[in-house]
């Protein structure tokens, strides 16, 4: 059977609720190898919650999906502040990106305490810059970015990562409507490790199957390179996403 967009692979999926410092219940879903320990840990960071971001857009929603069952990786998803998702509404407004430094925060030290292993951050667009701006945590390995748009992410955010030697993978769409390659290579040139991934045909949304294939591909063979490249085909149970 081919994988699509509405596969949902086997994992161990549980409700969880993050508790941020300033007193905040976040919603959000952890979603487990369906039979092992994983061997790595996402925590994404969805888009701008104005703009329809969310837990549940699209890419994270299919990283959820396929990870767990096909690279044993563990992939925790949350609404920051404010957000609604079909999981529910996370407590709190939005704050431009600044009082979400708790939230960021707060799925970490979740990470930490459920000892996930090896923890890396998926950040999209808005996400990138919490990740910039907010992750550079002891306990991260490193920062996977679609579509960083660098606009709340200043000089001093990129020095942090870059005194840390963390990797930095970005992923930039050719067609990108903030910030496409050649412009995103000489941004991130401040961080000397970060890799710059321009990705041809590409949009903002990453929409259209081949797209987000070439980002979970790419996410990993950076956090489980076993499991690369991820398989187009599964044999096993499965069911189907209802929106």
């Amino acid at each position: 059977m081919e994988i699509r967009a509405s596969t949902i692979l086997p994992a161990r999926r549980s409700p969880i609720t993050l508790h941020t410092a300033d007193g905040l219940r976040l919603i959000g879903e952890l979603a487990l190898p369906p039979e092992s320990d994983p061997v790595a840990t996402l925590v994404c960071l969805h888009p701008l919650p104005t703009a329809e971001g969310m837990m549940d857009s699209h890419v994270l929603r299919k990283a959820s999906f396929r990870l767990p069952a096909l690279a044993d990786i563990a992939v925790l998803r949350f609404n920051t502040r404010g957000t609604t998702s079909r999981h529910g509404t996370s407590e709190g407004t939005f704050g431009e990106g600044e009082t979400e430094r708790h939230d960021v925060a707060a799925a970490i030290e979740y990470v930490e305490f459920e000892g996930l292993p090896r923890p890396w951050l998926l950040g999209w667009s808005f996400g990138t810059e919490l990740a910039l701006k907010w992750g550079c945590d002891p306990e991260v390995e490193g920062a996977i970015l679609l579509s960083p748009p660098l606009h709340r992410a200043g000089d001093a955010d990129m020095d942090v990562w870059a005194q840390s030697g963390k990797p930095v993978v970005a992923l930039v769409p050719e067609f990108d409507d903030y910030l496409r390659p050649e412009e995103a290579r000489a941004r991130f040139a401040r961080i000397p490790q970060a890799e710059v991934v321009g990705v041809p045909g590409a949009k903002h949304l990453w929409v259209g199957e081949p797209y987000v294939r070439t980002v979970l591909d790419e996410v990993v063979r950076r956090v489980a390179p076993k499991a690369y490249p991820l398989p187009t085909e599964w044999d096993g149970e499965y069911t189907k996403d209802v929106l």
